[in-house]
């Protein structure tokens, strides 16, 4: 099947991303205040699962389902980005576990716009500019506030590579997404990934957290997340892969930790420190920086 061809909108594509990322950083206060006692790695499968089952629900309804809607899948590319969530999601809960929350958080964010920027660069062939590079390190910096200004705990080594192997994940599985948005609609690429990625993740959490305990608050949170944060969330994401280039979605998508910290004050009752506060002024001028950034880049189509 031939590439399909989309006109750029980038300030839509800048919307889309944005729309992820608030959703995104709405995750970790759902969790808080179902207040049960579900494990991470569980709640991260399930979480899976739940987006899975939205995935089926809007492809069945868009016309995804369709055998020709799936002819021109990459089967490759779509079993490595379901590899690529399914890392993601695991990694993360496994590392921020051994580092603590905060700098755990920190690296695995702030190392997701490095990642896809050097793999944009080695196999796109589109390095990003220093425009780019100097906004996406301002707004790594303002990640890097907001997330450890309450204190960093022992650092530890197999956590920090987790960690960095969950920002290699992420930014892995942006790239494949954009490759397959050239041939496959958004509902199948998204069905596709998180279908593997629910199928290892319960497993992987089953061996690793034994069987769980499931309260009802808990499987509002786990659902709230699942269709919420990362279905409706990551179809944005692929929407938005149209119209930006791959590094430019992940750096954008660091305004997650913006609403995390935003709702953390304002419902959960966390102080506000004057780290935190720096650290939200300056994950927004570098985003805006990469913003006009990509506005100004000069484009036609995407594939």
């Amino acid at each position: 099947m031939p590439a399909m061809q989309v006109v750029a909108r980038p300030l839509f594509g800048v919307v889309c991303v944005a729309g992820a990322a608030v959703l995104w950083g709405t995750t970790g206060t759902s969790q808080a205040l179902a207040g049960g006692s579900l494990p991470s790695l569980w709640f991260g499968a399930l979480r899976l699962v739940f987006a899975a089952l939205f995935f089926v629900v809007f492809a069945a309804a868009s016309g995804g389902l369709a055998r020709r809607a799936w002819q021109g899948l990459p089967p490759g590319a779509a079993l490595g980005a379901g590899l690529c969530m399914a890392a993601y999601n695991l990694s993360f809960f496994a590392g921020v576990k051994l580092t603590g929350v905060g700098i755990g958080t920190a690296i695995a964010l702030g190392s997701g716009p490095i990642w896809a920027g050097l793999l944009q660069a080695v196999f796109q062939r589109q390095p990003p500019t220093p425009a780019w590079w100097a906004g996406t390190a301002v707004a790594i910096a303002g990640g890097v506030l907001l997330s450890v200004g309450a204190g960093v705990q022992a650092m530890s080594v197999p956590g920090v590579a987790l960690c960095l192997a969950s920002g290699l994940s992420y930014a892995v599985y942006t790239l494949l997404n954009k490759r397959m948005l050239g041939h496959a609609p958004a509902s199948v690429i998204t069905l596709a990934a998180f279908a593997v990625a629910a199928l290892v993740a319960l497993p992987s959490a089953a061996l690793q957290a034994g069987w769980p305990g499931l309260s009802a608050r808990d499987l509002i949170a786990v659902a709230y997340t699942g269709i919420v944060t990362a279905g409706v969330g990551y179809l944005l994401f692929s929407f938005a892969l149209h119209h930006v280039r791959p590094a430019t979605a992940v750096t954008l998508a660091l305004t997650e930790p913006v609403v995390a910290f935003v709702l953390a004050v304002l419902l959960l009752g966390e102080p506000a420190s004057i780290a935190g506060v720096g650290g939200l002024a300056l994950v927004v001028a570098g985003v805006l920086g990469v913003v006009r950034n990509e506005l100004a880049a000069p484009r036609a189509s995407f594939n």
